[in-house]
């Protein structure tokens, strides 16, 4: 796996805060407290319709109203620094969604072209089929432990190419644009900005 890491032998499960959730174009932050470890994740996402709790994989498709495309931005530094990776991963403006959502009747979220462009430069090329574990497989783990709502976000993994694995390391930076592209659903792009210089009290 990238990073010489090996591939989990179930799924590794964090929580992203609400407050990351953008849409299509609006701004990506480079943080102040971490301006050099921003980095892109494209990812297929799963967009639950109905409260659900304890669903086997062969009644997924029942629960899930659909799907997305999401950039799973990270901050690698804080990343690593914590055994858990919230505080790597749930930055303002550091999920970025969309263009649109595309119920499971209109594609198969297991045979899907993935790409990743950062400025125009291709950096991640992958397809779905890949999954370490499959949209249905995630929602049964995941709802063995927990309930879920609808409108719950699930992202499913990203693919080789991101910048913090790349030779020299290639992260984001303002002046950027990522666009993240999944067949049959539509080009997910976000400007890089750095972030406002603002104090919410």
């Amino acid at each position: 796996a990238e990073g010489g890491r090996e591939p989990p032998q179930v799924p590794v499960v964090f929580t992203k805060h609400h407050n990351c959730v953008i849409g299509p174009g609006a701004p990506v932050h480079i943080p102040a407290a971490a301006p050099d470890a921003v980095d892109y994740e494209g990812e297929l996402a799963i967009v639950i319709g109905r409260r659900c709790r304890h669903v086997p994989a062969s009644l997924a498709p029942s629960v899930i109203a659909g799907y997305t495309v999401m950039n799973d931005v990270s901050v690698r530094d804080w990343q690593a620094a914590s055994p858990t990776m919230t505080m790597g991963k749930s930055w303002d403006t550091h999920g970025p969604c969309g263009p649109v959502l595309v119920t499971g009747d209109e594609i198969d979220p297991h045979a899907l072209a993935l790409t990743t462009t950062v400025n125009g430069e291709l950096r991640q090329n992958a397809r779905t089929d890949d999954l370490i574990f499959d949209c249905y497989a995630l929602v049964a783990h995941i709802t063995t432990a927990f309930t879920l709502a609808p409108g719950t976000i699930i992202s499913t993994g990203t693919p080789a190419g991101v910048g913090a694995f790349s030779d020299p390391p290639r992260l984001l930076a303002p002046g950027d644009e990522v666009a993240i592209t999944i067949e049959g659903i539509g080009t997910l792009t976000n400007p890089v900005v750095a972030e406002p210089d603002t104090q919410l009290l």
